[in-house]
């Protein structure tokens, strides 16, 4: 295994375009109508060898690019390159992902980047009609995106045909081990009989996903989008953590929600049953809000997600778990509403914003009952934030701290209904801390200094 380390920020204006490092000109066409110009870190290193057709393993944590670090060249791959077979209509490359929503994502951006290529793309998964995706298959494709789970029940169903599958790309290896989908993978990788190019990218590197590289990939160049010892949070998101108390939470959120400049904001909640709570309390305070979580079935928790990504809502309620895939570049703050389980739990929350070279804020709420939960957490992260100051909804360091205008109260607005996809009483979302003060000022004047021990960069 060679190995390759290029430590720099995602993106810089001395960067290389997509076109100068040999990508066809379809492709940075279609990446440039979205503002796609120059690469990333891991996309700069990672597309020469891709295109060269060797195999990758890459490790970057999300944000960071990785899915046009894999995805353009696959493409150009697929698209022209005189060692993969003609298209006729059975799959040349295939995409697995950990969950659904990723799987969606991922194929909506290859999607996008196809835009100008005869290239056929399919994304299947659990939780829809398999008749609808076995029909998909039948009509041809040449990309495959998707779950273990749907794939390896298509081709044991021999819907899905594997046999001239000439690129495989395992994305989020270590969160597929942390689901339990190792088995399915090594299925699916037994029944590669082509000879093909695999790539296989991950945020950490366990010693299981270790040895699954050692034994189905060839020869692996791995790369590191930043250096080893780089920090676990990213470096553009500002950390805010304080005490709340449990019946104020509701009150501060509602306060949070309305600092200038918020945009698409996710708050985390531990259960199910918290996350709809909070979720229609924020609705009956005017925001406008979605949810995601385990007792809301799969067309629900699409249609939340494709009114969170269009704008329609700007707040998404989730769990850890119904959040896991969620790839979206633009979420301008995270909210902890309740303290993390463990350290990697809150790396994973927070990464959802200052992503994709993007600042972002990440909050959290640590519970008078979660305190030592958070001082684990803070041991771990070395985030030197022992003990949080004790702040409430109407405390002048919350106001400060975030630029909350001073007659922002509980209400921004009538109260609406949660979003489900079916409501017609919700607009596109404007939200109420992007408007700022009447009078232009985004600084509040309850006063207080900002507490420097709640606050953190990177």
């Amino acid at each position: 295994m060679s190995f390759q380390s290029k430590a720099k920020t995602p993106l810089q204006e001395a960067s290389p375009t997509f076109l100068e490092l040999g990508v066809a000109a379809e492709i940075a066409r279609a990446l440039a109508q979205h503002g796609i110009v120059r690469t990333f870190a891991i996309q700069e290193q990672t597309l020469p060898i891709a295109l060269d057709g060797r195999d990758i393993i890459g490790q970057a944590r999300t944000g960071m690019g990785k899915t046009y670090g894999f995805g353009v060249p696959l493409l150009d791959r697929v698209f022209d390159s005189a060692d993969i077979e003609e298209l006729d209509g059975t799959p040349r490359a295939l995409v697995v992902t950990p969950t659904r929503e990723l799987a969606v994502q991922v194929g909506a951006d290859l999607d996008a980047a196809a835009a100008f290529l005869p290239v056929r793309i399919a994304t299947v998964y659990g939780g829809r009609p398999i008749e609808e995706q076995q029909r998909t298959l039948k009509k041809g494709v040449d990309v495959v995106v998707g779950t273990p789970g749907r794939l390896l029940d298509l081709y044991n169903r021999d819907i899905l045909q594997l046999d001239k599958v000439a690129i495989l790309v395992l994305d989020e290896a270590d969160e597929m081990l942390d689901l339990g989908f190792f088995p399915d993978i090594e299925k699916l990788l037994s029944a590669l009989t082509h000879e093909h190019q695999t790539m296989l990218f991950s945020a950490t590197m366990p010693g299981p996903v270790l040895t699954l590289a050692r034994t189905f990939l060839k020869q692996p160049v791995h790369i590191r989008a930043e250096d080893v010892d780089a920090a676990q949070t990213h470096a553009s998101t500002e950390q805010i953590i304080f005490q709340s108390h449990r019946m104020d939470k509701v009150a501060t959120c509602s306060r949070i929600l309305q600092a200038p400049g918020r945009g698409k904001t996710i708050i985390f909640a531990r259960t199910k049953r918290s996350a709809q709570q909070l979720a229609e309390d924020l609705a009956a305070r005017g925001f406008s809000v979605g949810t995601v979580h385990g007792d809301l079935n799969q067309a629900a928790r699409e249609a939340a997600l494709d009114a969170f990504r269009s704008g329609t809502i700007d707040i998404l309620v989730a769990t850890d778990v119904a959040a896991r895939g969620i790839d979206i570049d633009d979420v301008t703050h995270v909210i902890n509403f309740q303290t993390p389980d463990d350290p990697m739990t809150y790396v994973h929350r927070i990464g959802r914003t200052g992503r994709a070279g993007h600042s972002g804020t990440a909050i959290t709420m640590v519970g008078y009952d979660e305190l030592n939960k958070w001082q684990l957490i803070n041991d771990e992260l070395q985030l030197e934030i022992p003990e949080p100051p004790q702040w409430f909804s109407t405390s002048p360091e919350l106001y400060s701290a975030l630029n909350i205008p001073e007659e922002a109260t509980e209400e921004v607005g009538p109260p609406r209904r949660v979003y489900t996809g079916r409501d017609s009483g919700n607009r596109r979302a404007t939200s109420p801390g992007g408007r700022g003060r009447r009078d232009g000022s985004s600084k509040t004047k309850r006063g207080g200094n900002r507490s420097r021990s709640a606050r953190r960069r990177g």
